[in-house]
């Protein structure tokens, strides 16, 4: 079960050269991988709170919300006390709090009716559920949208269609390398991936790093 998990964290039962092949007109390092995630429910808040945020601000509203929340934890690495806080404290933490930290009420919102949602949404990411039954259903919760419910479908359920629509960083990296100027000609543009876009995606992210 161990092994299981961490083949489906890195990716590992992936084939690099199909996905290459599909991608040739990209530009990008052979053989990349798409990431998954250890913990889901960090995974998804944390997707929450970078919403509309530098990486640097979702990292530190991701900071507080650990501090404050998380269970204290000895480990031999100072940097690391606290366990990231569950779902079930979560599901049972006013908004108010979670908005004390700086977080947008919105957001916060969104990330206590992720926690109330987490035993169906869990199972969901453990089932044979399609990629969008979990998608209808992030996108029913309220400060979920398209975009990070295909970002969590991504990470979460290692879907390799998943495209966060009208992603702006996409956008910019698709202008110089296919001469695009609106989001609706780079999204028509895009489906030419299929059925590997969230490969397509990394790559296009990666022109901008």
């Amino acid at each position: 079960r161990v092994v299981a998990g961490v083949r489906r964290w890195l990716d590992l039962d992936a084939s690099p050269d199909t996905i290459d092949n599909a991608l040739a007109d990209l530009p990008g390092a052979p053989g990349l991988r798409l990431p998954g995630c250890v913990d889901a429910f960090e995974m998804v808040v944390r997707a929450v709170l970078g919403q509309q945020v530098t990486v640097a601000g979702a990292r530190t509203l991701a900071r507080r919300f650990v501090d404050r929340f998380g269970e204290a934890l000895a480990t031999p690495w100072p940097e690391i006390e606290r366990t990231f806080p569950a779902p079930a404290l979560i599901s049972e933490t006013p908004i108010e709090q979670i908005a004390e930290l700086g977080i947008i009420r919105s957001r916060a919102g969104a990330i206590v009716a992720l926690a109330q949602a987490w035993p169906h949404i869990s199972r969901q990411l453990q089932s044979q559920h399609t990629p969008e039954a979990l998608i209808e259903t992030l996108c029913a919760l309220p400060g979920i949208g398209p975009w990070t419910a295909h970002y969590i479908a991504m990470r979460a359920l290692g879907w390799p269609d998943a495209f966060p629509p009208k992603d702006v960083a996409v956008l910019n990296a698709m202008k110089p390398l296919f001469g695009v100027s609106t989001q609706r000609e780079a999204d028509a543009l895009i489906d030419r991936w299929r059925p590997w876009r969230a490969y397509a995606v990394l790559r296009l992210w990666n022109t901008l790093v």
